[in-house]
């Protein structure tokens, strides 16, 4: 049995870890903390768990998370970076569900996060947990970081065509939308029900801080610098990421063979037949990437449609995935999800 620890438990990253682990048979959550609400059970404030999840949350000194085997930090950006080498030193193993450890550059990751980075030492050897990409690290990793969720729909979409280089990788272009919960939950105006509801804008559109993240990993799989145009959009929905990506083909390939047989043994991708339109409530509470080839009019351009869970397959089931493949498990356990429909 696997003991868990998460930290920042009060988030929506955070009860969609308890949703998950709740049902998982080879976990154990054994300590929640936040400074706000220690001593307050668990399930009174997210009552889906009443009768799944009995503990209290208490206050991080009090977690006893050196005695983990590992830890989830469903934190804002710049808190795990404070405990890692601790816990780490303590060996426990970590998941960073935020960005702390995403951007091997610091000083990139510095300018677009705002903020010193406390143990520049550990980014090098934090592995990007894109089971994907790097499973085999994943394995044997001290120390994972969980990629954001727009990351993840937009590097599953680009992956297979980057890696084969069938392409041009200096002109991508990635249209995405979110549902409201990808900005956490946290009062703000923006997110408030009259103001994000009946509407739908476009943000951050001279520049988003995931499009570092996504320019690495894309670079990594072309072997060569990229050029990716990313815009963010909000709208009314509480879950879901629709990405729409489109790229130039500099090659005749039967691209959805190509991916087809990329994602073949991917439990967590679903390539749809070619000219299909995936959407976002068919991954609504489930770990899956649903895929869709579109070549309007037969021409050049490939539109790639990637449809994820934000909270799931973009943030905490993703973080399950990869504690199920540091520990040795099934990587599917606990994650054998349906969408929920309607």
């Amino acid at each position: 049995m696997v003991k868990v620890g998460i930290v920042g438990g009060t988030g929506y990253t955070g009860v969609e870890l308890l949703r998950l682990l709740a049902r998982h048979p080879q976990a154990e959550v054994v300590a929640i903390t936040s400074r706000k609400e220690a001593g307050m059970p668990v399930a009174d404030m997210f009552p889906n768990l009443r009768g799944h999840i009995h503990l209290k949350f208490c206050e991080p000194q009090d977690a006893g998370l050196e005695n983990c085997d590992v830890v989830f930090f469903a934190t804002p950006n710049g808190i795990a970076m404070q405990q890692a080498r601790e816990l780490l030193a303590a060996g426990v193993r970590v998941v960073d569900l935020a960005a702390d450890f995403r951007i091997k550059d610091i000083a990139i990751w510095q300018k677009w996060y705002g903020m010193e980075h406390a143990c520049p030492e550990l980014v090098a050897e934090a592995v990007y947990g894109l089971p994907e990409v790097n499973r085999a690290a994943i394995q044997t990793a001290r120390l994972v970081a969980n990629p954001g969720c727009y990351p993840t729909a937009v590097q599953l979409g680009f992956l297979p065509l980057l890696e084969v280089g069938v392409v041009d990788a200096s002109y991508l272009i990635a249209d995405a939308k979110s549902g409201v919960s990808g900005a956490g939950r946290k009062a703000e105006v923006g997110a408030l029900f009259a103001e994000a509801g009946d509407n739908f804008k476009a943000y951050a559109a001279s520049g988003h801080r995931h499009l570092p993240e996504i320019s690495q990993g894309l670079a990594r799989y072309a072997g060569k610098p990229v050029g990716l145009t990313f815009v963010p959009h909000l709208t009314p929905l509480i879950r879901g990421i629709h990405a729409t990506l489109y790229a130039r083909l500099t090659d005749a390939a039967d691209v959805q063979a190509l991916f087809e047989a990329r994602y073949a043994n991917e439990p967590f991708v679903d390539v749809l037949p070619f000219g299909s339109h995936p959407e976002t409530r068919s991954v609504r509470g489930a770990n899956m990437c649903r895929i869709a080839l579109h070549q309007p009019q037969g021409g050049a351009t490939l539109v790639i449609l990637s449809a994820i869970d934000n909270l799931v397959k973009g943030a905490s089931g993703q973080a399950v995935q990869n504690m199920n493949i540091m520990f040795g498990l099934p990587e599917t356990m606990g994650l054998e999800l349906v969408g929920l429909l309607p």
